[in-house]
């Protein structure tokens, strides 16, 4: 049985994003994985200073959850990224979580620990910003050497209010089909 671990970078819990990914997971349960939800609104990630201790010592001098995390996304087979629109960018949030993740992975591991791991990106904004984040959420993925599914549409919507999400047809269908891409693929490449 695979692992899908879906991140949310929102600092608003249940919010839209938090709909999507767990949209997302719920169909990747359908094709038999185990999902996971992790949400950034509570746990603290700060952000990396680049103080290159951790190439020196094998562990980041920052004492917050990050850790936790990542190890957490080392072991899912499956990931998936979903961040809100802020000002045309994702969220402090999701931008610490990738920037101390991308920094670890690399000074520590040796850019090794997401080889071949499936994973995908979704965004939600009010009006815009949408392809913004999602584009910054995959170079990320494909820069730790992931793979990312197809699907027929971006994995995502248009937002404001919380539960707004479900509204957008379009953008909750695609968020179930990322779901289900990376639930298959990811059960196809670990057997």
């Amino acid at each position: 049985m695979v692992r899908v671990l879906g991140i949310v970078g929102s600092p608003r819990k249940g919010g839209n994003t938090e709909i999507m990914v767990n949209n997302a997971l719920e169909a990747a349960r359908s094709e038999g994985a185990e999902t996971e939800i992790v949400l950034l609104a509570e746990n603290r990630v700060e952000p990396c200073d680049g103080c290159g201790v951790c190439s020196k010592t094998g562990k980041c001098r920052i004492d917050d959850d990050f850790e936790n995390v990542f190890n957490k996304m080392t072991e899912a087979e499956g990931l998936i990224l979903a961040s809100p629109s802020y000002y045309e960018s994702m969220t402090p949030h999701m931008k610490a979580l990738i920037d101390r993740s991308g920094t670890f992975n690399g000074s520590v591991h040796g850019r090794t620990k997401f080889d071949g791991k499936v994973a995908g990106a979704m965004s939600v904004a009010r009006r815009t910003g949408l392809a913004n984040v999602w584009t910054q959420q995959l170079l990320f993925i494909l820069s730790q050497k992931m793979i990312v599914p197809g699907i027929k549409s971006y994995a995502n919507a248009v937002a404001e209010a919380k539960g707004d999400v479900l509204n957008d047809e379009e953008g909750m269908e695609s968020s179930r089909d990322l779901g289900l891409a990376i639930a298959r693929l990811a059960e196809k490449l670990s057997t």
